[in-house]
């Protein structure tokens, strides 16, 4: 099956002190999606930026905002980050003791939900949440730093197309952690089909952005 392939750069890996040009940059270039690593410093063991940063560098392109909250408890950040203009919302299965309840809450804010799974954390997971999502995030890094090594859990990012298959519904299967043009071809045959990557685009400058975006695609 052929799927519509898109790139969603993380912004973990851009130039912090130059972020609205960096983001204006990878829109220029032909990213899909501008992918927003979020993390508390409890959650996961690094801290990056809270809704604020992102605001400030919403005017720097048109492109869905794919915020990626690693930060527990979740709920009282969800309408910030909307309100800051988010276009998809994702959280932890661990991220709080009412999931459910918390992708309801980000759909009520008028923005997409999605789930991320850790690499320990077992598919079964999405038998009681896969109606309420329309992303399922899949790490193939444990959260909380960029540049990591692929982790090769094919298996279950095929496991997880399975599930949204058999759901008739259109969810996005997206791929997160050590992405690059070789582990891009492999998530995509396992059945991704957004695929978050930060060092690999931005590795070699802003004149460089445009050709490893292409590269990904295979």
């Amino acid at each position: 099956m052929t799927r519509d392939i898109r790139i969603a750069p993380s912004i973990l890996s851009a130039d912090f002190g130059h972020l609205h040009d960096e983001v204006a940059a990878i829109d220029k270039a032909g990213a899909d999606y501008i992918h927003i690593d979020v993390m508390d410093g409890h959650f996961v063991p690094n801290i990056t930026f809270g809704a604020p940063v992102m605001k400030h560098v919403r005017s720097a392109s048109k492109k869905i905002f794919d915020v990626h909250l690693m930060i527990a408890p979740c709920d009282p950040y969800l309408q910030g980050f909307a309100e800051a203009g988010a276009d998809i919302i994702t959280i932890h299965a661990e991220a709080g003791p009412h999931i459910h309840r918390s992708l309801q809450q980000i759909r009520a804010l008028g923005k997409k939900a999605g789930i991320a799974l850790n690499p320990g954390t077992p598919t079964d997971f999405l038998d009681v949440i896969i109606n309420d999502v329309d992303l399922i995030l899949c790490m193939t890094v444990n959260p909380g730093f960029g540049g990591q090594s692929f982790i090769p859990i094919l298996d279950k990012i095929a496991d997880i197309r399975k599930r949204i298959d058999k759901t008739g519904r259109d969810i996005d299967l997206e791929v997160d952690g050590g992405i690059n043009p070789e582990t891009a071809k492999q998530v995509i045959e396992a059945g991704a089909n957004v695929l978050v990557a930060g060092t690999s685009v931005f590795k070699d400058g802003p004149e460089k952005y445009a050709e490893n975006i292409k590269a990904l695609r295979g």
